[in-house]
């Protein structure tokens, strides 16, 4: 009888055992498929990051910070500043001076309209400081009457050629056929600028671009017809 008893008492006692075993296993269980969960969605996001971030670097714009900011003087990286002044953008002469170095074969590489500040323009004509029309002139460039069209253009030889292109600061010593032979009569109003050396280049595309970020670098595809010396 007492060995009944102790039986029936044990029964719950196990079960209770069997009970507390398996609700622990769950638990066990429940948390090894949670965690096994955590690390699969990590890996997702992870591997989604990385794919992401693939697609975005190769779709992303190569920026020219690789090279001096005025390029490589003399190859075909060289590169020079050219604004257009209020009075050219007031006269409707911005695509037909884009289109003469285009079809000279120079790439554009940077280009934005812009009012500039007072500070920009004394820094680009600081060479200019001590001439009577010095403060005329800040201000024909600041008034905010018309945009300046601020460009950097890259080719071989394109510091000089821009210049040669573009004719003499006086209009009427410019050559027939060049910008301000074409479209110009007095210096004050001559409608464009260019850097007129590698270091004068240098210190423009400095001013007007803030460094490399504003500035693409990119291939033509027809750049073989352009830069092969056979």
């Amino acid at each position: 009888m007492f060995a009944r008893s102790f039986v029936r008492a044990a029964r719950p006692a196990a079960a209770s055992m069997k009970a507390r075993a398996f609700s622990t296993a769950s638990r066990a269980t429940a948390s090894a498929s949670s965690r096994m969960a955590t690390f699969a969605t990590a890996g997702a996001v992870a591997a989604g990051a990385a794919t992401y971030a693939f697609y975005s670097n190769a779709q992303s714009p190569i920026f020219a910070d690789a090279k001096p900011i005025a390029g490589v003087k003399g190859t075909f990286s060289e590169r020079t500043f050219i604004a257009i002044k209020p009075d050219g953008v007031q006269r409707g002469l911005i695509a037909k001076i884009i289109a003469r170095f285009e079809e000279r074969g120079y790439k554009l590489v940077g280009m934005k309209a812009i009012f500039p500040s007072k500070e920009l323009a004394e820094q680009h004509y600081a060479d200019l400081k001590s001439k009577p029309f010095f403060n005329g002139l800040v201000d024909y460039m600041t008034n905010q009457k018309a945009p300046v069209i601020a460009m950097v253009w890259e080719g071989k030889d394109v510091i000089r050629q821009g210049r040669a292109m573009i004719g003499a600061t006086n209009p009427l010593d410019a050559a027939p056929g060049t910008i301000r032979g074409q479209y110009c009569q007095v210096v004050g109003r001559n409608i464009i600028h260019g850097s007129d050396s590698y270091e004068s280049a240098e210190k423009e595309i400095s001013l007007w671009f803030s460094g490399a970020s504003e500035l693409l670098e990119w291939t033509p595809a027809n750049a073989e017809w352009l830069h092969s010396d056979n």
